[in-house]
């Protein structure tokens, strides 16, 4: 069975892209299956603007698409209870530089779950 993971990512997206280290602001999400350990298939998919239903809007986004876990560097509280209410797995991959780099240790299981010791502002970078 694979797992639909979402990496919000710079442009142009895709596992040589560099992370985009804050959810709420990236350029693009990096979409991959996961299925055995390995990144069996991916495929990028447009952000959508705050505007249309706030900070919710691109978890809902994410959710509709059929994402169940997302790899992130920092994102807000009111995302992170958004993911959490739609069934996704937020995880902290804030130490990896690229898309591809965060899958692999995803998919090796050394990430730790995405608590509110990570969260920030609206708009702030971790680095």
């Amino acid at each position: 069975m694979s797992t639909i993971v979402a990496v919000p990512s710079c442009f142009p997206g895709g596992l040589d892209a560099n992370m985009g280290m804050h959810f709420g602001h990236c350029d693009i999400y990096t979409i991959a299956e996961i299925e055995d350990g390995m990144v069996v298939a991916y495929r990028t998919l447009e952000t959508v603007p705050h505007h249309h239903g706030g900070c919710m809007a691109p978890v809902e986004h994410l959710a509709k698409h059929g994402v169940k876990v997302l790899l992130a560097g920092g994102m807000g509280m009111r995302p992170l209870m958004a993911c959490q209410q739609l069934g996704i797995d937020v995880q902290f991959a804030g130490n990896f530089p690229t898309v591809g780099a965060a899958l692999k240790a995803y998919a090796e299981g050394r990430l730790q779950n995405f608590t509110s010791d990570f969260t920030c502002g609206g708009g702030h970078h971790h680095g």
